[in-house]
């Protein structure tokens, strides 16, 4: 799963700037500010915190947007209330079936830039942040879907996305082992070379749908790099500060899990 991340707005922002002119950017700019955006250290998927998205129909142009989808059928904020933390995440296996992400992923897809992610690994009852980043410090390109949802009480369009998932790595594997959930996950990463064409035009049959899917694969392990760090949830959490992603050695880790070989 991918329900924790670490994003500059910087970093987000690089892809507009490699693109556009000087006047576009201006105008981005503007348009950032007005959304007072600031850095993520650690950021959780369920506080639904404003991040930047570049979408199929801009794809060079950043969108402000919430995580958690929030499909164009739910009718009010009760509803908005029911699914918003079970679509933080969507699986790549099923993204064209479900009916919360189905049409987004037919028109509405998009890619997320981010430093890196947190994840739990799950030891004799406890579990154990881990901090997940490209080995070469590049940013990590996820896969993702959005949706417009219009609030018809008070006129807000709510531009929101879910990040897509898939089957882990063999690294991610030995991470996120809960005990709970069938297998282990990982958000979809592209490489730059690829990202793109995740964006393709409107999927129109199933052969178009067949070259997306073969895009929702596993990472490999050897471009990513794994550490253990602060605890990110309850009483001892670091909070949303720069030392999130910092080191932090766990003793019992080390001990039964040879964490070294391992991670």
């Amino acid at each position: 799963m991918c329900y924790d991340v670490r994003v500059k707005m910087k970093l987000q922002a690089e892809r507009s700037r490699y693109w556009n002119d000087k006047d576009t950017l201006k105008i981005i700019d503007e348009k950032l500010k007005h959304n007072k955006l600031h850095d993520l250290f650690h950021a959780s998927g369920f506080a639904h915190p404003k991040m930047l998205i570049y979408t199929n129909q801009e794809p060079h142009i950043p969108a402000v947007s919430q995580w958690g989808l929030v499909p164009f059928w739910v009718k009010d904020e009760t509803q908005k209330a029911q699914i918003w933390n079970k679509t933080i995440n969507a699986r790549g296996e099923t993204v064209f079936e479900k009916p919360a992400f189905r049409e987004s992923a037919k028109s509405k897809r998009c890619l997320i830039y981010v430093e890196g992610f947190f994840e739990h690994h799950h030891h004799k009852g406890k579990t154990y942040p881990f901090y997940i980043h490209r080995k070469d410090e590049l940013p990590l390109i996820f896969a993702g879907l959005w949706s417009e949802w219009g609030d018809q009480q008070t006129g807000e369009l709510l531009n929101t996305f879910a990040i897509v998932t898939t089957k882990a790595n063999p690294l991610m594997a030995k991470i996120h082992n809960n005990p709970k959930l069938p297998e282990p996950r990982m958000p979809v990463i592209f490489d730059e070379n690829f990202a793109d064409e995740w964006l393709r035009p409107e999927v129109q049959s199933d052969s178009d749908k067949q070259i997306l899917q073969a895009l929702l694969t596993a990472y490999p392990e050897e471009k990513l790099d794994s550490y253990t760090v602060g605890k990110l949830r309850g009483k001892e959490a670091v909070g949303n500060l720069p030392e999130a992603n910092k080191p932090v050695a766990y003793p019992e880790l080390e001990m039964s899990n040879n964490q070294r070989s391992l991670f």
